[in-house]
């Protein structure tokens, strides 16, 4: 037994979140499996009930059985239960209990916690928990409250259910529906395309959800006042406003000739923001362009926001991609913004966490293409909505094999726990020497 927790001790907080992810995936497709989870009364076979898990608590939403005529009631709580506890992190979800009960918050745990919502420092982390927790709920409450009434007045006493899963699953960006019926399967929030109130509240849930509890934190601190923020939250708030109007106006000037004014610019604005991470559509994808397309992609690899529901490569890694490759260009030494130099370790971290989220997204559409005889484009689309764990579809992932389907299991758990958290967890006991060896050049481009 002392065995047993001394090597528990030993275990590092990024080995702990990669294993608390997989562990809580493993358990929920256990329970998906029951008879009694499905609306047929038949168990689930494993790899479906694995898959569907994965997706949940990676906050992703793609499926290979359709929530809302699949799953029963139970298994569709079930669902909603892995979302809420995959958009929190499975870490915040355990400490808050740690809390509930009274316990006191070790040093090691704080730690943890501070990795798991990546938080610039220790000091105040519980009372960032509980913001977080707190702040979560009010929001989810407030949208379920809000979506209530067109809910029930299309689905009746059923949509109270509807209204708060709906909530959630925006919030969290994880992108599952439950609207779908055995004659109209899969059909997100299509049927909703021109309906105001559903968009924009569903917009603003995910908007708020993918922008991190960090940047919450200091809009509740300082309000409007947008110079006393912190750099990151700026940084934030401005590549996820720019990452929202630039992919809009396009889409209204290309795509959606067929719907009124106003439909189109609800259809433009929330086909702009579900790519980063959330997975619901108002619109038929397939009918989109493919320019459309190669920018939802692009989309669903930056994702969200550090420490927010969302999951890809983050916003502040590609402002920092970005504002390195203007530092180059004007043979400036250090990378600048808001009057801040950025450390040469943030540049080190942006750069191997976008090769590794290129690597992953195109050698999976390559094997899953490969295997299934499809187009290379399609199977891209769906890779990036695996490992950018957005849940976006062209209708190609009910139909893959089982092969196919492990691929993005892999893809969408690395998306939400992030490369570089499963390679620290791998080297992060391995000794390391401070040795550096002798220097040579190099020439790039």
């Amino acid at each position: 037994m002392l065995e047993i927790i001394h090597r528990k001790k030993r275990l590092s907080s990024f080995k702990l979140i990669a294993l608390g992810f997989a562990g809580v995936i493993v358990l929920g497709a256990l329970i998906l499996m029951l008879p009694f989870s499905s609306n047929t009364g038949s168990v689930t076979p494993f790899h479906e009930a694995l898959f569907t898990s994965t997706s949940a608590v990676c906050v992703t939403g793609l499926v290979v059985q359709d929530t809302g005529s699949y799953w029963s009631a139970f298994g569709q709580a079930v669902i909603l239960l892995l979302i809420q506890i995959g958009g929190l992190g499975v870490v915040t979800v355990a400490a808050t209990f740690a809390m509930l009960s009274g316990r006191k918050i070790s040093l090691m745990q704080r730690s943890t916690m501070q990795d798991a919502i990546s938080a610039p420092k220790v000091g105040g982390i519980v009372r960032l928990t509980r913001f977080i927790v707190r702040g979560t709920f009010l929001i989810e409450l407030i949208g379920m409250v809000a979506m209530l009434p067109v809910f029930c007045r299309d689905h009746g006493f059923k949509g109270i259910w509807m209204a708060a899963f709906h909530s959630v699953s925006a919030f969290c960006n994880a992108g599952f529906d439950i609207l779908g019926t055995t004659e109209n399967k899969y059909p997100s929030l299509t049927g909703y395309v021109g309906e105001p109130t559903i968009n924009i509240v569903i917009m603003i849930l995910i908007i708020v959800g993918g922008i991190g509890f960090l940047t919450w934190d200091d809009i509740c601190t300082n309000r409007w006042h947008f110079k006393k923020y912190r750099m990151q939250s700026k940084v934030i708030l401005v590549t996820s406003v720019i990452l929202i109007i630039v992919p809009a106006i396009f889409f209204f000037l290309f795509d959606f000739t067929g719907l009124p004014p106003g439909e189109k610019i609800l259809a433009s604005l929330f086909q702009s923001v579900t790519p980063r991470t959330a997975g619901f559509n108002t619109a038929d994808l397939t009918a989109m362009t493919e320019s459309s397309k190669a920018i939802m992609i692009l989309l669903m690899l930056v994702g969200g926001s550090p420490g927010s529901t969302a999951g890809g490569i983050k916003t502040t890694t590609l402002a920092v991609l970005i504002l390195n490759a203007f530092s180059v260009c004007r043979k400036k030494n250090d990378t600048e913004v808001y009057g801040r130099r950025l450390e040469c370790s943030a540049v080190k971290s942006a750069s191997t966490i976008a090769v590794i989220y290129f690597l992953l997204f195109f050698i999976g559409g390559i094997i899953i293409s490969t295997a299934e005889g499809m187009p290379l484009s399609a199977c891209l689309y769906e890779t990036a909505s695996a490992v950018g764990t957005v849940g976006l579809t062209l209708g190609v992932t009910p139909q893959l094999s089982v092969f196919s389907q492990f691929i993005l299991i892999v893809l969408m758990y690395l998306g939400r726990v992030g490369g570089l958290t499963l390679i620290y967890a791998a080297i992060s006991n391995k000794n390391q020497s401070g040795a550096k060896l002798p220097l040579e050049k190099i020439t790039v481009g």
